[in-house]
């Protein structure tokens, strides 16, 4: 099952031409990717219309990371059908030198190499495949050769010694020398516990793993900041209310005081102290307004800016082959590129790669521990991701995985970032996807929501609802609504206990905008969406008929009640916290503004999707819902899945319910 293939370096295009004397690195890559490639050829010989399962297919990788004298590779691999794993290979010629099967429903988390030959790994989970993955706060050893196999740390056991129970484990990071050590901080389960405690554990042997305490803070949840001596100098976080918790440490690690809001200008999270242990770079947001980046000293004092944009926060940071901050991305369409210093060798380099792909992002994603050989990420709206070993001495870039061989980016719609005013004045942000080689003149359109409502917004990269939608015929429309997050918290906040009226009203006005640029057909509008994108499609139906011709949704959620007294959200002690600030607790007002207490006004068709295991949102609220559709005449269309969560994981249930939306949307708004 697990075979190699070589892969043709020609397949980048003119990419690789932007490297002096390119060569062959042993371009192979797993089998998972080349059965995949097998069941659908990319270019002319694939079908015209892109086979539901290519959208559908979860063999795909995540996560690579490059041991630190370069000589290994690991990778997170979903295997299909809720079963994933590492695979661990060996650079200089692409043998496995282990494969560890998780059971069921695990998955890597985080992977990092602690040594040239030994990683510990976060084990985590899915809810779904929406879902993004979550951390299980457990810390677990493995060697190269897939021996060793050890659990250092979770919520099962400790092996940290005397006086650490177990808890939930956070990897806060590595000294510079890889020396078989990591940083990991220490709570306690549902964060109880109102401290955070980070020690510096020794896991170089699987069978006599050492701790020592460098940090203890008494507030719960923090995230620390590390300098290059592997001392905790700054400790960050939010209470329960979402007020920012900042502190800093003298050059000890000790001493911890608390650096207040004044002192801060707003709000800061820390990424990286400086080399010199002078200074300290990180997100800096004023007004509690869009972050930029800034550089400023360990007090805060003497900002810098390095990047900033107005309307977006500043995005992710790349890092230097010295795992210093390289370069800033700005959001907002495909991200613009800032580079902190343009002279660093780095960020020449970088630029020389973005060159050569061009329409994409580039990323460095790993380095070697003496700065020689590179990860690099690559991905776009079309292109759902792949990975490359760039190695400097020997000038060569070699392709190594890819997230999706089953899409083929010439297939794929383009992303375009549109902006427009709401009613009320305020600007407004998404993104429209186009299908391949279309005009955006009166199309058949359908309205995606994201889900959240908070902490979530569409970016420009890859999505595999929007492109399926797309190459299916469907202009596809998404709306940064009031309450998503990357515009900082005020903006966010602005939608905190407003999910039935100004959200809904900024995806009207986001419909409406479409149809008043002459890009979607006003008589062929349906809404689409996974979780609250679901709640939004049905408000949306009962709200804006004139314009919804249909609504589906899938693990939606259509009685708020349900979420605040009986979902997973609500038996933790920052759950309850988010649904008391997002909609309250008044039952009567919580039902007033569910899809449950609308469905006399919903006479659109309808399609309802869930999985009978779903705790997020669970089945129940979706069976009253379409018991009250059954009542008031209209029936929707129904997909009720066994053994499946918050979304689908198997990939037949995916297949299965994609073929149904397809043939949903085709019956009520068609794509002639």
């Amino acid at each position: 099952m697990f075979g190699f293939q070589r892969l043709k370096i020609q397949q980048w295009g003119n990419a690789v031409k932007q490297l002096p004397e390119v060569k062959r690195f042993q371009k192979r890559a797993c089998g998972l990717v080349a059965a995949l490639m097998l069941l659908f050829p990319t270019g002319a010989a694939m079908a015209a219309t892109v086979p539901i399962e290519a959208f559908a297919a979860q063999q795909t990788f995540e996560n690579p990371r490059i041991s630190s004298n370069g000589s290994y590779v690991a990778v997170s691999a979903n295997l299909g059908n809720d079963e994933y794993g590492i695979m661990i290979y060996r650079l200089a010629d692409m043998s496995n030198t282990a494969f560890l099967k998780l059971p069921k429903y695990e998955l890597a988390y985080e992977i990092h190499w602690i040594s040239d030959t030994r990683l510990v790994y976060v084990k985590g989970g899915k809810r779904g495949a929406r879902e993004q993955p979550f951390s299980f706060g457990e810390i677990i050893g493995l060697d190269y050769d897939g021996k060793n196999h050890s659990y250092i740390f979770g919520y099962k056991e400790s092996l940290l010694g005397v006086g650490v129970p177990p808890g939930f484990g956070v990897f806060e990071g590595l000294p510079r020398d890889a020396n078989g050590k990591f940083f990991m901080s220490r709570a306690s389960p549902e964060n109880s516990l109102p401290a955070t405690l980070v020690y510096e554990v020794d896991a170089s042997s699987a069978r006599n793993v050492k701790s020592r305490l460098v940090a203890d803070i008494g507030e719960r949840g923090m995230g620390f900041v590390l300098d290059a001596a592997g001392v905790p100098r700054f400790a960050y976080g939010t209470d329960k209310d979402e007020n920012q918790l900042l502190y800093v440490a003298d050059t000890a690690g000790r001493n911890w005081r608390a650096l207040a809001s004044a002192t801060v200008g707003g709000t800061f999270r820390p990424i990286a102290i400086t080399p010199d242990n002078q200074h300290v770079i990180g997100y800096h947001a004023a007004n509690n307004g869009p972050s930029s980046l800034v550089k400023a000293d360990l007090s805060l004092g003497n900002r810098q800016v390095l990047a900033e944009d107005g309307f977006n926060s500043v995005g992710a940071v790349i890092w230097d082959s010295s795992w210093q901050p390289l370069a800033a991305e700005i959001k907002g369409g495909q991200p613009r590129v800032v580079y902190l210093d343009p002279d660093n060798p780095d960020a020449k380099l970088h630029a020389e790669l973005r060159k050569g792909f061009p329409g994409q992002n580039v990323r460095f994603a790993d380095h070697s521990a003496d700065g020689n050989l590179s990860l690099i990420a690559i991905d776009s709206d079309r292109n759902p991701g792949e990975w490359a070993v760039m190695d400097r001495r020997k000038d060569s870039l070699a392709r190594l995985l890819q997230q999706n061989a089953a899409i083929d980016p010439t297939q794929m719609g383009s992303r375009q970032y549109f902006r427009f005013t709401a009613s009320d004045g305020t600007e407004l942000d998404g993104y429209a996807t186009l299908p391949a080689g279309a005009q955006p003149s009166r199309l058949p359109m359908v309205l995606l929501p994201h889900g959240g409502p908070h902490y979530v917004a569409d970016k420009w990269n890859f999505d595999t609802d929007a492109q399926f939608l797309a190459s299916r015929g469907y202009l596809v429309l998404q709306v940064n609504y009031r309450g998503s997050s990357d515009r900082g918290y005020a903006f966010q906040e602005s939608g905190y206990r407003k999910w039935n009226t100004r959200i809904q009203d900024d995806l009207i006005e986001g419909m409406r905008w479409a149809v008043e640029k002459g890009y979607a057909d006003p008589q062929r509008i349906c809404v689409y969406g996974t979780s609250f994108g679901g709640y939004s499609a049905m408000m949306l139906a009962a709200r804006a008929p004139e314009l919804v011709k249909c609504a589906a949704g899938l693990a939606g959620l259509y009685d708020l009640r349900a979420m605040a007294n009986r979902s997973d959200t609500s038996r933790s002690y920052y759950g309850r916290a988010a649904i008391e600030r997002f909609v309250g607790h008044d039952d009567a007002a919580l039902l007033a503004g569910s899809p449950l207490a609308l469905v006399a006004r919903i006479r659109q068709p309808v399609f309802l999707a869930h999985g009978e295991k779903d705790e997020r949102t669970p089945i129940a609220q979706a069976e009253a819902m379409k018991r009250a559709l059954e009542k008031a005449g209209n029936k929707p269309r129904w997909m009720a899945v066994a053994r499946e969560g918050h979304g689908f994981y198997n990939e037949k249930n995916v297949v299965e319910f994609y073929r149904q939306l397809e043939s949903f949307l085709a019956e009520n708004i068609g794509t002639d």
